[in-house]
């Protein structure tokens, strides 16, 4: 079974996560949050259920599993389906673009994040939030991935090979940030939000990109 087709299956399950571990959830969105001022028109590749296009008030989604594309809708999002790899959006379009725990369930990773950057208009921002691997969390992830139906498929990208692919791109990167440092399912209270990487699950990355040269 594809991974569009386990999230197409088992969408409501997947969307039940974020209520059960609702701790876990807020100190994710704090984490996004800490890279978003209001830029329009908005984009989130991967949007899911809209669990984080929703509340953050990100304008467009594009999700290749019906699924979970019709609870985003239903969160107020303009949702159209298509792949991360090849995206049905023109060109510089959009002045912010998120990846959210995307990256670990496409084919082309890198085609996924050089599609974002074609559809940011110059001096647009673009968030990728990734599941560390490097991380005490995210080694225990890796190594029970096959006891997940979601996870089953995944593939957990270095925080490192992610900024590689930017900084060959001339994105300007900005700071990166952390949480999760504890198992979500135990946690009574949002987790701090802390710079850097390696030591908290949820990292997130964010980069402007380039401005035009003049001609």
């Amino acid at each position: 079974m594809s991974t569009v087709e386990v999230f197409e299956r088992w969408a409501q399950e997947y969307d039940a996560w974020f209520a059960t571990h609702i701790a876990a959830y807020h100190s994710e969105l704090a984490a996004v949050k800490v890279f978003l001022d209001g830029r329009e028109p908005s984009l989130e590749i991967g949007v899911g259920s809209g669990r984080f296009a929703g509340p953050l008030g990100v304008t467009f989604g594009v999700e290749p599993a019906w699924s979970l594309a019709k609870l985003a809708q239903a969160r107020g999002v303009k949702v159209v389906q298509g792949r991360a790899e090849f995206l049905p959006f023109a060109e510089a379009t959009c002045k912010l673009v998120l990846l959210i725990t995307v990256l670990e369930f496409v084919p082309d990773p890198e085609q996924a994040v050089q599609e974002a950057l074609r559809v940011l208009q110059p001096g647009g921002r673009l968030v990728v939030a990734l599941l560390d691997p490097a991380s005490p969390l995210g080694r225990c992830y890796e190594a029970r991935k096959d006891q997940s139906k979601f996870y089953a498929q995944a593939r957990f990208l270095p925080v490192l090979q992610v900024l590689e692919w930017l900084a060959a791109r001339a994105c300007r990167p900005l700071q990166v940030v952390q949480t999760i440092f504890r198992e979500p399912a135990q946690l009574i209270g949002p987790e701090p939000v802390r710079p850097g990487h390696g030591e908290g699950l949820f990292v997130v990355i964010a980069a402007d990109k380039p401005e035009r040269r003049p001609a």
